[in-house]
């Protein structure tokens, strides 16, 4: 656990593979464990302080494993019409929106 002194920089992150990613997100909760237990026990504040940085860098870590999961998911479904979890949020009247060729190809009303 001393390896974990550092906080985890997302750009490392995305290099790793997915195993190591799920291993590494193991230790900091494993971590983030016994860091709770010092709290109750009574531990010196140094080390209660690293709480709040091992639970980013797990949210971290999951994160780009989520990013990695639905960009994997995009490169299967190319050119195929996407599940709508991976479809662009955007808002209601914009995905309902005209696409940009449609308007073009419409034939506006004659006065």
């Amino acid at each position: 656990m001393s390896s974990q002194t550092l906080k985890v920089r997302a750009s490392e992150l995305q290099a790793k593979k997915r195993d190591e990613l799920v291993k590494q997100l193991d230790e900091l909760k494993t971590e983030l464990v016994s860091l709770r237990v010092q709290k109750v026990a009574g531990g010196n504040a140094s080390k209660l302080a690293r709480i709040s940085t091992v639970r980013k860098s797990i949210a971290r870590v999951l994160t780009v494993i989520n990013q990695k999961t639905r960009a994997n998911l995009r490169e299967l479904y190319k050119g195929k019409k996407l599940p709508l979890d991976l479809r662009a949020k955007k808002t209601r009247a914009i995905r309902r929106r005209l696409t940009k060729v449609r308007p073009s190809s419409c034939v506006s009303r004659s006065r």
